[in-house]
Formats: structure tokens, C-alpha cells, sequence
């Protein structure tokens, strides 16, 4: 999950470090780069595996029907064009398959079925569905619009719930686009979501969406209505870009991340809509790991994923990358843990190499 794409091409590795706190990835100036694999991957037993897969790599899935490992790519923004999918094997990350998209791809989601997976397009403002199968794209919507200076407004996160899709828009005023799954319809638009909406999650314990938003809001939202109830804030007098989110349904904890301006997780109480606990430290992805009792936040800047008891938020181990963390996704089973890593910018706006992609096995 990344920084806000300036909605623009040419402003994009600056905006992705805004509002998608997730850094762009670009390919070298001129060079499309094809994945690579590590020259010398760890067994496939070992508590960490990475490899090395391709430019622009940003959010995952693994539709357990599948039994793969789905991981969107928006490839290169300098003289590139269109995206990819790539599909691994779970276990061993060896490339099982690959789309090769028109469109650049980032958010991921899955249906109830594991059978069909979303991605957000989001320079082109869009959402294009995907046989998990055969990896064929089978429908797309473009949503209507244009931000300032002319561009499609961008569409970040994406949820499933209950047969919608709940889609974010990078707009300011924000709003969210809710989508029929089946047909790839627009259902209707939620105005008024503040200024960038980033993170977006479904809580089964008090049947609402909640989304995250740049101007520091937390929008709790009826799915049965599409109205916003609430708008929770830290209410401490600071600035905050919320980015990203994840729920300890037992509990009623919402945790959210912010690695723009005040660097910290906050933990929310869904009842009372106040904030519990402050973790410092920057924070991008978070997962909580409803099997283990586990959170996991991956830190761009410290270049860590970290590990923290889901009681206590004593940080419980860590891992150190040369490269930095992006996205998080937890396994169905909670035994695994996978993360995109992110290289750095040169100055032309391209990337020192490729993106990769670790698996950490959590026994």
C-alpha cells in the first residue's frame, strides 16, 4: 500500500509517495526489465524466501481455489505501457503464469469464490475483472470524471463485499464508487469521502465498511445503504493521512497507518470511536492475523516488516530487506506471510531494478 498518485503521469512517483504510500515503481529509462529470478533463492522450507519478479509490483492476492499467488504490476511509467499479473506459486514463488495488461494494475481483490480477482487501474480510473483460471481479463468499468488537470481520477483501494465492489477515489472531494461484481456496473457513488480515500476494509462484527482517507478520517459506512454514518479522527489536534487498514473482529480494534505526516499506527475502538493505543514508528501495510493473534505493519522507510503481538503490541520478531515493504497479505490459513518490496527512484524517475517478492513463513 502507497503513497497518492498525483493523478497524473508525469507527477506520479511523487504522488504515489503521497496518498498510496506505496512508492511507484518505474522501469529504466528506455528498458522494459522482465522478471528475474534470484540467482540463488533459499529452500523453499526456510523461514524467508524472496525473489526478484518485475517492475512496479503493488498489491497481492491468493484465491485459495486457485491455490496461487496473484500479484498486480503496474511495470514501468517511463516509456511503458500497460501492466501485468503475475501468478506464482504460493510456496515456492516460481511463475505459474502471466497477464499482460493495457492498463496499469495495482489494488487487488477477490470474490467469495476465489474464482474472480479485481485490480484497480488506477491512472486510467478503472477497475478490470480477471479469470483467476485463465488469467484473462474479462470485463473493466472506466469510471466518469476528470480531476484537474484533465485525468481520470484515480482509483486506489478496492473492496468485495456481498457481491459490490467498493472502489476509493484519489479525488479531492473523495468519493467511492460502488460497483455491481457481476455485471461491472456502477451501482452508485458515496460524495463526500474527504480529501483522497486510501484504505478501505469490511468489519463482519459490526457490519460496516470503514475507509481511510488523506484528511486524517476514518468514514464508517452502511453497506446496506451506502450512507456514511461517522467520521472518526484521532481528535488530538494533529495531522494525520490516513493510509491503510486492518481489524481484530474479536475485539473490535480498527488499526490504521499513517506514513506521511505523523508516522504512527493509531488503534481505534469501533464502539466508542476513540483511539486506544498510538504505535510510533512509520507505518505503510498492516495485517492482522485473526488465527495467530499477530499484527504485521511494513515500515518503507526502516525497510522492516514487522511482527507484533495482537494483546500486548510487543514486537514479537522483525525482518530487514534491502529494498522496501509495501504491500502485506496474510495466507487463509495464517501460516504465511507475503510482501511486496519496493526499489528506490533514480533521479530520471526510474527504478534501480527490479521489484520482489518475499514469503515469510510464520511457524
Amino acid at each position: 500500500m502507497k503513497s497518492l498518485f498525483s493523478m497524473r503521469k508525469a507527477a506520479l512517483a511523487a504522488a504515489v509517495t503521497v496518498a498510496f504510500s506505496l512508492t511507484a515503481c518505474q522501469a529504466p529509462a528506455g528498458k522494459v526489465a522482465s522478471p528475474v529470478v534470484a540467482a540463488a533463492p533459499k529452500p523453499v522450507n526456510a523461514p524467508l524466501t524472496q525473489r526478484e519478479l518485475g517492475d512496479g509490483l503493488y498489491e497481492m492476492a491468493a484465491p485459495t481455489a486457485t491455490k496461487a499467488l496473484f500479484v498486480a504490476s503496474a511495470q514501468g511509467f517511463k516509456e511503458v505501457n500497460g501492466g501485468m499479473i503475475y501468478r506464482l506459486d504460493p510456496t515456492t514463488l516460481a511463475i505459474k503464469g502471466e497477464t499482460h495488461t493495457d492498463l496499469k494494475n495495482f489494488a487487488m481483490a477477490e470474490d467469495d469464490n476465489g474464482e474472480v480477482i479485481y485490480t484497480t487501474n488506477t491512472l486510467d480510473g478503472g477497475v478490470s475483472k480477471i479469470d483467476a483460471q485463465s488469467g484473462k481479463v474479462l470485463q473493466r468499468i472506466a469510471f466518469k470524471g476528470k480531476d484537474k488537470d484533465g485525468d481520470p481520477v484515480g482509483a486506489r483501494e478496492i473492496l468485495f463485499h456481498n457481491g459490490l465492489l467498493y472502489v476509493g477515489g484519489v479525488a479531492d472531494p473523495g468519493f467511492i464508487s460502488v460497483v455491481d461484481a457481476k455485471t461491472m456496473k456502477l451501482k452508485t457513488r458515496i460524495n463526500n469521502a474527504g480529501k483522497w480515500v486510501t484504505g478501505l476494509i469490511y468489519s463482519p462484527l459490526t457490519d460496516r465498511v470503514y475507509a481511510a482517507n488523506g484528511g486524517g478520517e476514518v468514514l464508517v459506512i452502511n453497506p446496506h445503504t451506502n450512507k456514511i454514518e461517522k467520521r472518526l479522527t484521532a481528535n488530538d489536534g494533529k495531522a494525520y493521512l490516513f493510509l491503510n487498514l486492518a481489524e481484530d473482529p474479536a475485539t473490535g480494534r480498527l488499526f490504521v497507518t499513517d506514513d506521511s505526516k505523523a508516522k504512527a499506527t493509531l488503534v481505534f475502538d469501533e464502539r466508542s470511536g476513540r483511539v486506544i493505543k498510538r504505535i510510533e514508528g512509520d507505518a505503510l501495510g498492516i495485517k492482522f492475523n485473526v488465527k495467530r493473534n499477530e499484527i504485521y505493519i511494513s515500515q518503507r522507510e526502516s525497510k522492516k516488516v514487522l511482527q507484533l503481538d495482537g494483546t500486548t503490541y510487543a514486537v514479537k520478531n522483525s525482518w530487514s530487506f534491502a529494498t522496501h515493504p509495501n504491500s502485506l497479505l496474510v495466507s487463509a490459513d495464517g501460516e504465511t506471510l507475503y510482501v511486496t518490496l519496493k526499489q528506490d527512484f533514480n533521479k530520471d524517475n526510474s527504478t534501480k531494478g527490479p521489484d520482489s517478492v518475499a514469503r515469510i513463513a510464520l511457524k
